[in-house]
């Protein structure tokens, strides 16, 4: 179990004991709040490793303006966690604008659980390099990482994206790819 600290934000109370459930296996402190409201306060000892954060809060938001303009302000701390959206009206636009914005990972509802602990766990372990390396590696390391890495999110964003629009689409169940193939 890793003693990593997760913030989860939705709006759907079901959604937060189901996640909740699905990761409590994985990590040892784990927050759920309905309000990204709070995280200001909940974000102000910098002891937070990952926030996995809704886009959309209230009745008719779709847009995932939401979860961009906490994105940004959760980027603004000095140690800010690594921030994983979730939501259930993702696009390709949005998984890119997401991914540009410094979200380590763009989930889209309904999740695959081992997925989904992959996911987060991949974050995790990513805020645990940041925090153990000196400050000059970690800025050199962050500004080579942002050309590399969105382009490899991004590609796998598409690739998720094409599967579970033709799964639908022919009535097939949602293809998982093993990770060598995903690489």
């Amino acid at each position: 179990m890793r003693a990593g600290k997760i913030i989860i934000v939705d709006d759907n109370e079901t959604v937060l004991k189901t996640l909740r459930l699905i990761l409590s296996r994985e990590f040892k402190t784990l927050l759920t709040v309905q309000a990204p409201t709070l995280l200001p306060a909940l974000l102000r000892e910098d002891d937070v490793d990952v926030v996995l954060l809704d886009m959309n809060f209230g009745t008719g938001k779709q847009t995932g303006g939401e979860g961009l303009f906490w994105l940004d302000r959760i980027r603004e701390h000095n140690h800010p966690p690594e921030v994983v959206l979730i939501t259930a009206f993702g696009d390709i636009e949005l998984a890119v604008a997401s991914l540009k914005k410094g979200a380590a990972d763009f989930i889209v509802k309904p999740w695959d659980n081992e997925k989904l602990v992959h996911t987060v766990a991949a974050a995790w372990e990513k805020r645990q390099e940041r925090t153990m390396r000196p400050a000059s590696q970690v800025a050199y390391e962050n500004e080579r990482e942002r050309s590399v890495s969105g382009e490899t999110n991004m590609v796998k964003h598409f690739i998720e994206f094409f599967l579970k629009k033709y799964a639908v689409a022919y009535g097939k169940p949602f293809p998982s790819l093993d990770r060598e193939v995903q690489d």
